[in-house]
């Protein structure tokens, strides 16, 4: 635990992890949110509800990117406070608007998400030491699997006492507060020792957007794809055997295994890459392809989770590490739109295969997506030139996509650091 309170013991660390974990558990329930305001409040289909937060979640992962240009060029101040202002406006519209203005007013809302993970992940970045990074980034990805844990369940069980119109204005509150938040702290994203790189001093996108920076991007991607698609089959499965009860007992076991894992991971001394460790969570979701009941889920869902949060947090550490301080903003933009689409694809691709199949095939392809995604990470690093050697005594970093970070003031330590909606 040594490790934890040093992290929580930098100036500004402690508040700046309480006040995104509010809002990112708001935007971890808005999809829920919405699903269900469509269905109880519009009395639409499931269907058109899933359009509404295909079009929310579609925006988040076209905005990533923009936003974070916005935050290299203009700071996270101006542009969190922006996004929050144009969340009020879309909130308290939700209960009034028809069904076809929702939908394109879903996919703005989303294009324009309050940014305060990507802020979070970059904040940690330049407020950590190398030898701190790792934990604090277990750390936001233990904050990932907690938002997911608390988010849905509490509209949920909210949806089911008062108006949905209410809940979907109270996620709103959440999300502007806890953007609100996180610009009144304003944190730094550029450490003391890093040159303040301005729009004239960007970096080309073809020095940084090389293929180490892609192995962690597809990484990402086929994470939260494999999460999507398990989340699916476990569904199935129960359904299959007359169990759906029990579903809310095998996510929280695994939610519950991924926050502990997560945990183990950031207080050890040496850190894995990433390919590695999404490759050991596809094999481990593979043997729930023969679970047939709500036991033996806990126990292969508890397996898999205890390999959730290491692995999504090596992938922002990766990203963090790779992306240049100009650009820096943009990469984690984009490590948010990967894993965003790696969400929004998972549960189509699995539901096909588990409609071909039987509900084993969804943990069977969810497991072997994320084997090829690593084995793509994987050999995409090895294409990367070998890197210079690091000063004397200064150790190179692991833990990304089985490569080493190219030379920069900051790319000289072990960093590490989200989660199914826990994007």
């Amino acid at each position: 635990m040594t490790r934890y309170r040093q992290v929580l013991a930098v100036p500004g660390m402690a508040p700046l992890l309480g006040v995104s974990l509010l809002a990112r558990a708001a935007i971890t329930a808005n999809v829920m949110a919405l699903t269900l305001y469509v269905v109880l409040g519009l009395d639409k289909s499931y269907a058109a509800a899933g359009g509404v937060a295909a079009a929310l979640t579609a925006g988040m992962a076209l905005g990533g990117p923009l936003l974070g240009r916005m935050i290299d060029a203009r700071g996270p101040r101006a542009v969190l406070l922006v996004t929050v202002a144009l969340q009020v406006v879309f909130w308290l519209s939700v209960p009034i608007l028809p069904y076809g203005i929702l939908l394109g007013a879903a996919f703005a809302a989303g294009l324009l998400m309050v940014p305060a993970q990507p802020v979070t992940r970059q904040a940690i970045t330049a407020m950590t030491t190398a030898g701190q990074r790792r934990a604090a980034f277990a750390l936001e990805s233990v904050q990932g699997e907690l938002s997911y844990m608390v988010g849905p369940p509490i509209v949920i069980l909210c949806a089911a006492q008062i108006s949905p119109g209410v809940v979907a204005w109270g996620v709103g509150a959440a999300i502007v507060a806890g953007g609100a938040g996180v610009a009144l702290l304003d944190p730094p994203l550029r450490a003391k020792d890093e040159v303040d790189a301005g729009t004239a001093a960007r970096p080309r996108r073809r020095d940084w957007l090389g293929s180490r920076m892609i192995a962690a991007l597809v990484m990402a991607f086929g994470a939260t794809l494999l999460l999507s698609g398990t989340d699916l089959a476990i569904v199935a499965t129960l359904e299959e055997a007359g169990q759906v009860s029990w579903a809310a007992l095998v996510v929280a076991a695994y939610g519950v295994a991924s926050v502990i894992g997560g945990l183990v991971y950031g207080a050890l001394s040496r850190p894995l890459p990433t390919w590695g460790l999404l490759g050991l969570l596809g094999l481990v979701t593979l043997p729930a392809a023969l679970a047939h009941d709500w036991r033996w889920l806990c126990v292969a869902g508890a397996g898999a989770g205890l390999l959730t949060a290491p692995t999504l947090s090596t992938v922002a550490d990766a990203v963090s590490r790779l992306a240049p301080p100009g650009v820096r903003g943009e990469a984690t933009g984009l490590q948010s739109s990967a894993l965003s689409a790696g969400f929004a694809l998972g549960s189509p691709i699995v539901g096909g295969v588990i409609d071909l199949s039987a509900p084993g095939g969804g943990f069977a392809a969810s497991g072997l997506a994320g084997l090829a995604a690593a084995l793509t990470g994987h050999l995409l690093s090895r294409r990367s030139p070998a890197p210079t050697r690091p000063p004397l005594g200064d150790p190179v970093p692991a833990g990304a996509a089985d490569v080493r970070p190219s030379p920069s003031p900051r790319s000289s330590g072990t960093p590490a650091g989200s989660s199914r909606a826990r994007v």
